[in-house]
């Protein structure tokens, strides 16, 4: 800049004046020809970038994404709905309830539609005013150029341009690429997940068929000497609520039913720290799991016998809001879903404020447990009867007949991307799944089916 060449000859100047005359003080006046910096507009620019960039989100530019695929999905399965009314003949016995469903569905829809014009008309007017604000900074910026004597701005785009050429050249003289395998899920190096095997694991519970809701499986992050322990859990009040934890030393002894010990979380059902639902997982020596009548995530502490909690955000569904199932059933008190993969503990759960919609939240395993991060979805979650996590990816399955199961959705926590094409069997053995969790020990997922337990083997690519 031709300020700083000012700056410069004032100091150099003087200097030789001082060496000519020999002690003699000698004054020079320079006098910059060149206008003032102007310093106002180019603050301006500043502030109109940054006002951009915090109005102008990731987040912000997908949302309008999001709702509509969430639309599309929820329209789907409102024609699926009707097509099932359609082939009722139960002698108008279901048909008024069936209706109703549809009805408020539709209404949800509706809602939905709202929103997304709201939005969409929000995005347009911001679109339009940021082209204003992109235009007069391209102007003044333009107009600054000028103050650039050393033209450093105009070599630095020859540069750019230079370099774009030379990559272009390097693109057209490189090999073809190598053909690549479909793109790898999650972060564990495990591979796309493309069946499920089984069951491997299937067996009446010591309980028989009297309780058709509980959980079971292993600790996923086993103390040390009970890598090999199983832990078993039935709703024996109402189908709703457990007050204790059976475990056994091995798979054999739980499936003949010897030799067990079981821990009490609560005196009585239902009260305080009373279990409420079936979802529930084992991590690292303690119980994470859905409290009696609140939102929030409770810890029980298998050795130190404690419950610590934390509460999930104040329009969680909770009490059978949003609830797993699908139109003929829903599964009663499934609005928190605890999962477990290979980094650690979530909780699965739906928001009146992302619409019913499926939200993940990290839980990080401390006392009391602490909520991380959070993703919002898509996924509807009276639409879903059961979630898992593998590698970071949550997978949802749907209800087909009474034979198939399906993982028909994934959503990656990584990239924050949505699949609903996945259509992947899960053979039943009964025809509904209450529990399902993945053990990231031994990659197999653990099944609570109308009080039979199972076990199923995932392949991956």
């Amino acid at each position: 800049m031709s300020l700083s060449n000012v700056f410069i000859l004032m100091i150099v100047i003087p200097q030789i004046l001082v060496q000519s005359v020999r002690g003699k003080d000698c004054v020079c006046d320079l006098k910059n020809t060149d206008p003032a910096f102007p310093k106002s507009k180019f603050k301006r620019v500043e502030t109109i970038a940054l006002q951009c960039t915090a109005t102008i989100t990731s987040e912000k530019m997908l949302e309008n994404d999001r709702r509509l695929l969430g639309l599309q999905q929820r329209i789907k399965q409102l024609e699926d709905y009707v097509g099932i009314l359609e082939k009722e003949d139960d002698k108008n016995l279901y048909g008024a309830v069936s209706l109703r469903i549809i009805e408020l569905e539709y209404a949800e829809i509706l809602s939905l539609l709202d929103k997304l014009n709201k939005t969409t008309f929000n995005s347009q007017h911001l679109n339009v005013q940021t082209v204003a604000d992109l235009q007069d900074m391209k102007d003044t910026m333009e107009e600054l150029e000028r103050f650039d004597s050393m033209q450093v701005m105009k070599k630095e785009r020859q540069n750019r341009s230079i370099k774009k050429d030379l990559e272009k050249c390097r693109e057209d003289k490189a090999p073809p690429p190598a053909p690549t395998l479909p793109p790898v899920k999650g972060r564990c190096g495990l591979g796309q997940i493309v069946s499920v095997k089984g069951p491997k694991t299937y067996s009446l519970t010591v309980y028989s068929t009297s309780y058709t809701y509980g959980a079971w499986g292993k600790d996923a992050n086993p103390a040390p000497g009970d890598e090999n322990k199983y832990w078993l859990m039935v709703l024996y009040t109402s189908n709703m609520y457990g007050n204790f934890i059976r475990q056994y030393n091995s798979l054999s002894t739980m499936l003949l039913g010897i030799g067990h010990t079981d821990v009490y979380i609560a005196s009585s059902n239902p009260t305080t720290n009373t279990v409420q639902g079936p979802n529930m997982v084992m991590y690292g020596n303690a119980l994470y799991y859905n409290c009696y009548n609140t939102y929030s995530v409770c810890r029980f502490n298998m050795t130190a016998r404690t419950v610590s909690n934390v509460a999930l955000p104040k329009d969680t569904g909770y009490n059978s809001k949003f609830p797993f199932g699908y139109l003929a059933a829903a599964y009663s008190y499934t609005d928190l879903d605890f999962v477990t993969d290979e980094f650690g503990v979530y909780v699965i759960y739906a928001t009146t404020s992302n619409f019913g919609n499926v939200v993940i939240s990290k839980v990080e395993t401390s006392t009391p447990p602490v909520l991380g991060q959070t993703w919002s979805t898509s996924l509807h979650k009276k639409t879903v009867t059961n979630t898992f996590m593998v590698c970071g990816v949550l997978y949802a399955t749907r209800f087909i007949d009474n034979d198939k199961e399906e993982i028909f959705y994934s959503f990656d926590t990584k990239t924050n991307t949505e699949r609903y094409d996945l259509k992947i069997n899960i053979k039943k053995m009964q025809a509904n799944i209450k529990y399902l969790n993945y053990d990231p020990r031994d990659h197999l997922l653990y099944v609570y089916s109308d009080a039979y337990i199972l076990t199923y083997e995932i392949v991956f690519n």
